[in-house]
């Protein structure tokens, strides 16, 4: 009986986050009770006086109204001057851990600076960040910098300006003549550690984030290695943020050398691929007249098979020399439209073949896009075929596009089996496939990476929204001509003009550079 009686005490244990809001209601009713108070005495001696001649009701309207006008002003004046408690208290919250939706305070707002609560609040997040005093680095102790640097893991701190102050002898780091160190890891361009310290350092305190797969060299360079990258924050800490870098080379180098192996296989058989085509093709149209129905279907079928035996070998080939950089592109004025009736027959073919309904939307009025045409194709057969593949038999699978700002969004829809919300943050890695998809559909696990690489060479974006059981949505973004002509112009209708490319402490160079 005791330990529930514990338990309740702690359940009902009230939130820091709940004083400000009774802190309000509090000083609400005290200053309208003092101010009203002193209206109602003020006037009622004025009335005993005969200085204010007026009826009783009268008088207490008055008093009223002048209780209302300064309780008003009061609250007002009071909840301005005390707004240093406010922040203060969202400060604690904040370092305390409690869930809130609020953001850190700035303490660099200027009344703050002027009147030193700035060193107040800064003080709450120094303290916030410290597990404990002996928890700040002491790089400078020898016994704990040789114990780091026999360790295989690789230990790169950096300041709160994101400087490297310390890295061990694992971690992929290079010093230049000037003694300034550079991180040698390749961040993809639109999920870098840079861009999300960015993003970080702007709302919150404290945040942990994983990468995989991140390589210090380009394949094919010697003694590359591969690793997962674990970065934890902690704002205004003198050791802001640390990396800790685990090399899975072993782990991950056999899957590179299989691509590779692969790539080479599937370059190979590119050649008896396109001659089967080609003769599928002309034979189901000297044979159409003279086919059984039963043969029409079956010529389909093979057709079908032929196609997405293509697409499997040109997205290991495509995987390979994205991997390698290669991915250059030639981009010029299309539509959506267009570039969809290049692969419509073939789409229509397979949705038909496993039974499935392709509804397409493009609006004839949408502006045209600065895209390379058999690439964006690409992209659309593979978000397509992954549809049909993984709707229900008879299932609507529907293409739309629309504008958004600064660019036109394509949206592939089915209504199929869908993905638990834990499988989405991988689904555009290399060679990643659920447990659920490998065991109910064929496939090789780079489309969607391959689909990401290509979108992202256009300087758009592509993602993925999908309930289990519901469905699936995959959308993404090509830039409008007419807001990116310019710069195409300027550097040869070469895609290289609308990547963004890294620079600064990490050599985190563009993913489409040859």
């Amino acid at each position: 009986m005791a330990v529930d009686q514990n338990l309740a005490t702690l359940e009902e244990k009230p939130l820091i986050r709940d004083y400000w809001d009774k802190f309000q209601r509090r000083t609400g009713i005290i200053v309208t009770l003092v101010q009203s108070g002193f209206v109602f005495t003020f006037i009622v001696c004025l009335k005993a006086m005969d200085i204010l001649n007026a009826d009783w009701w009268l008088v207490a309207m008055i008093g009223v109204f002048a209780a209302a006008i300064s309780s008003a002003c009061a609250i007002a004046l009071t909840f301005a001057l005390a707004r240093p408690l406010r922040d203060l208290v969202r400060a604690i919250v904040l370092v305390a851990g409690e869930p809130t939706a609020l953001t850190p305070p700035n303490p660099n707002i200027p009344r703050y600076e002027k009147d030193g609560f700035r060193d107040i609040l800064q003080t709450v997040y120094e303290l916030a960040s410290r597990d404990s005093p002996s928890s700040e680095p002491t790089t400078s102790d020898d016994t704990l910098t040789s114990g780091i640097n026999n360790i295989k893991t690789g230990i790169v701190i950096l300041d709160n300006q994101q400087k490297i102050i310390f890295s061990n002898k694992a971690a992929p780091v290079r010093t230049d003549q000037d003694g300034a160190q550079t991180l040698e890891l390749f961040f993809p361009d639109d999920d870098s550690l840079q861009a999300w310290l960015k993003r970080t350092s702007k709302n919150k305190l404290t945040a942990e984030r994983q990468w995989t797969r991140v390589s210090d060299k380009l394949p094919g360079e010697k003694s590359r290695r591969l690793f997962d990258v674990a970065a934890s924050y902690r704002k205004n800490n003198p050791a802001e943020t640390v990396l800790t870098l685990f090399d899975r080379t072993n782990i991950y180098t056999p899957e590179e050398d299989e691509l590779d192996f692969i790539s080479f296989a599937a370059h190979e058989l590119r050649g008896p691929i396109t001659v089967i085509r080609g003769y599928l093709d002309v034979l189901s149209e000297e044979l159409q007249p003279k086919l059984e129905q039963d043969q029409v279907v079956l010529m389909q079928r093979l057709i079908v098979a032929s196609n997405r035996l293509t697409s499997y070998v040109n997205n290991i080939l495509n995987a390979s020399r994205y991997d390698r950089r290669h991915f250059k592109l030639h981009i010029s004025e299309d539509t959506i439209a267009t570039i969809y009736n290049s692969v419509a027959d073939d789409m229509q073919l397979r949705a038909s073949a496993q039974n499935r309904v392709l509804a397409v939307d493009i609006p004839e009025n949408l502006p045209t896009v600065a895209a390379d045409n058999n690439a964006v194709g690409e992209v659309l057969s593979n978000l397509i075929d992954n549809a049909i593949k993984y709707s229900n038999e008879g299932g609507l699978v529907q293409v739309i596009a629309r504008t958004v700002p600064g660019f036109v969004e394509v949206s592939v829809i089915d209504r199929g089996i869908g993905m638990p919300v834990s499988v989405l943050p991988n689904l555009f890695h290399k060679f990643y496939r659920s447990h659920r998809s490998r065991e109910t559909v064929a496939g090789t696990g780079i489309g969607l990476y391959i689909c990401k690489a290509i979108v992202a060479s256009h300087g758009g974006s592509i993602t993925a929204r999908s309930i289990e059981n519901e469905g699936s949505t995959f959308s993404f973004t090509l830039p409008i001509y007419d807001t990116v002509a310019a710069k195409l112009e300027a550097n040869g209708n070469d895609n290289l003009a609308l990547v963004e490319h890294g620079s600064g402490w990490i050599r985190n160079h563009s993913l489409y550079r040859g």
